[in-house]
């Protein structure tokens, strides 16, 4: 153990309270992204008084790591009491003044705690993470005044990023509004205003596909400049940007699949799973792997990118999507019913005007979208920083 690093046994303590009369009602689960998110287990003809509850500023986890994407599944609660599986396990800080709840929060944020919990993990079919071995998790303990000014300084930065994605959010609430004014509401497909027409989506631009990984090879948490996105990576957003969720293939890999990349600026739809999402790639991910479950639309031509965006974000689009979806239990899109989507290409005039208006809401949207980037940087130096604390 470091000079200066402490174990966390002393500081830390069990709990294990039950959903005893059904006191709780709101059942949760942990994201390997760290924190709390609806949980999709069937309830029914479940006991959830079996259940433990989780109360305001204590930690969750789950302690099983096999197949969690190389990270711990832990979070620190800061909203209303909810329960959790009876596998989860659930502690607290002992003393508020000794050990921030927060201040171990951001310690368990760093990627070398989920190595080092997922090394202690241990088990044969099924590995796991016990509270034995979180005790055991060494850390550096200033005073406390110091862990609430790195505390503060961290939430300074975190809350500045929610503001933006707020920001964000708002603007493409007001671009969606002007789409729907000018291209949804009261245009019948069946009898357009005149000059307007209706052509494939591929005579707007090329179609591409992504591409699987090698056989017997896999995603690692090695920030190496090769990122792969994946479907579960897209988000409802309109820009898809490299943040620390993202995993990345070796150089090798990169090499075989370097044809499958996309660009600044290409359209990404999901294909397979959850389809029909829709991004546009962000600058952070110039020549970033495209997994095989999603097309990306590209070297556009006549209109803009964002026109095609909104069109496969609007109920027209959803619902041509969904019309052209295939299969049963594995749904797909296949590539030819999305060369064929049917897209209203208004007048000349008439999406110029479009396209203007839309430019101040994209550049600050880009703005706000790099600026979300550097803080995350900075974030993560924070964090990386942590374990050099001293006293």
């Amino acid at each position: 153990m470091k000079s200066n690093y402490k174990a966390l046994a002393t500081y830390i303590e069990p709990v294990n309270q039950l959903n005893d009369g059904m006191e709780v009602k709101e059942l949760l689960g942990i994201s390997n992204q760290k924190f709390f998110q609806n949980s999709h287990t069937n309830t029914i003809d479940i006991d959830l008084q079996t259940y433990r509850i989780v109360r305001t500023n204590q930690f969750a986890y789950n302690r099983a790591t096999t197949r969690n994407g190389d990270k711990i599944s832990i979070a620190l609660r800061q909203g209303n009491d909810c329960i959790v599986s009876p596998s989860y396990r659930i502690f607290r800080s002992k003393d508020e003044n000794e050990l921030n709840s927060e201040y171990l929060m951001m310690w368990f944020r760093r990627p070398e705690f989920d190595r080092y919990a997922r090394f202690k993990s241990h088990g044969s079919a099924h590995e796991f993470f016990e509270y034995d071995q979180m005790c055991q998790v060494e850390l550096p303990i200033p005073s406390i005044d110091k862990q609430r000014e790195i505390v503060k300084e961290y939430n300074v930065i975190q809350n500045r990023i929610i503001l933006n994605q707020q920001l964000i959010q708002k603007l493409e609430e007001t671009a969606q509004t002007i789409y729907k004014q000018w291209f949804v509401e009261g245009i019948d497909k069946e009898n357009l205003p005149d000059g307007w027409t209706i052509k494939k989506l591929s005579d707007f631009c090329d179609i591409k596909g992504g591409k699987r990984l090698p056989k017997g090879n896999e995603l690692n948490d090695e920030k190496n400049g090769n990122p792969y996105i994946k479907v579960a990576d897209m988000t409802k957003d309109k820009f898809i940007v490299l943040n620390d969720s993202f995993q990345f293939v070796s150089n090798d890999i990169q090499k075989s699949i370097s044809r499958y990349i996309v660009q600044s600026g290409d359209i990404i739809i999901s294909i397979v799973g959850t389809i029909g999402l829709v991004n546009i790639v962000d600058s952070t991910l110039l020549n970033a792997n495209l997994t095989e479950n999603c097309y990306r639309l590209t070297n556009f031509k006549v209109v803009h990118s964002d026109y095609l965006y909104y069109y496969l974000v609007s109920p027209f689009g959803k619902k041509e999507i969904e019309s052209r979806t295939v299969g049963g239990v594995q749904a797909k899109l296949p590539m030819y019913n999305v060369q064929s989507l049917p897209v209203v290409l208004p007048k000349k005039e008439v999406l110029q005007k479009f396209e203007k208006s839309l430019n101040p809401i994209n550049d600050l949207q880009n703005t706000l979208t790099k600026e979300i980037h550097k803080l995350t940087e900075l974030k993560d130096l924070l964090l990386s920083k942590l374990a050099t604390i001293e006293n």
